[in-house]
């Protein structure tokens, strides 16, 4: 590859991660070929694109972005793959935990870590963290829930609460009429 071609697909990275909400660098480093190709393909069946890239290519494409993505250097050992996710936070975290269940391999593919809007987790034990994050979709709805209740409640207060005086009202009629 020429130092141009290069010089492409840094800037290409680097345009896709600064495009990405969410992406996590995992480690498929000691996984079979078959095994690699399960995984992207588990990863497209949940909208995520997963891709291997070289350690200095990711480090160079993460340099031209704004944030500061050096804690991620040290991570980028060994195999590296870049999982690619625009819809939901926890989307990447929970297919590699799915994966390992599937595969019964309990530490392949693992976490090297993630960028979730422009936060950092570096290492393997932000797994268990990140795969039970709500997306966006899911914490809108527990928020028109929690606003909804306080509604019903009125509601249903102001409706028994007819009944009750209707009640109250009937009574006393028929204490004034005996």
């Amino acid at each position: 590859m020429t130092r141009e071609e290069k010089g492409v697909l840094i800037d290409d990275l680097a345009e896709k991660l600064r495009n990405t909400s969410y992406f996590y660098v995992a480690d498929t480093g000691g996984l079979s070929v078959k095994e690699i190709n399960e995984f992207r393909a588990m990863c497209f069946q949940r909208g995520i694109e997963y891709k291997i890239f070289k350690n200095t290519l990711i480090r160079k494409a993460l340099e031209q972005l704004d944030t500061d993505y050096e804690p991620f250097h040290d991570a980028l050992k060994g195999t590296s793959g870049i999982m690619f996710s625009a819809e939901t936070s926890n989307a990447p975290a929970k297919v590699i935990k799915e994966y390992r269940k599937k595969g019964g391999d309990a530490e392949k593919p693992a976490l090297k870590a993630a960028s979730i809007d422009s936060d950092l987790f570096i290492g393997e034990e932000h797994l268990d963290m990140l795969s039970s994050l709500k997306s966006k979709d899911e914490l809108l709805g527990e928020v028109i829930t929690l606003l909804q209740s306080p509604a019903k409640n009125v509601i249903s207060a102001l409706q028994s609460g007819k009944n009750k005086l209707a009640g109250i009202v009937k009574t006393l009629s028929e204490r004034e009429e005996s």
